[in-house]
């Protein structure tokens, strides 16, 4: 069975390559939603214009499918401020 807790293990390994920290960590991912086999990440971006977007966005999107049971994932960009004060230690 897919778990809101599966999909956040498996985005731990995805690295913003800027900062060097999972985008788990960085507070990036603001929302996971599971429906059966599908999964939708909901995530901002450190920087406006961050010009890594479309490589975390597709990162973030393999690191979903790759978990056991997801057939499809959906990766959506809120367009919201991303603070330091997301990071959790």
């Amino acid at each position: 069975m897919v778990t809101q807790e599966k999909i956040e293990e498996a985005l731990r390994k995805v690295i913003d390559p800027e900062i060097g920290m999972s985008v788990v960590d960085l507070g990036m991912i603001r929302d996971i939603a599971v429906e059966g086999n599908e999964v939708e990440v909901k995530m901002v971006l450190t920087a406006p214009g961050c010009p890594l977007a479309s490589y975390l966005v597709e990162q973030v999107r393999k690191a979903a499918e790759g978990v056991a049971g997801v057939e499809k994932a959906k990766v959506t960009l809120l367009d919201e401020p991303w603070s330091p004060a997301f990071i959790r230690r």
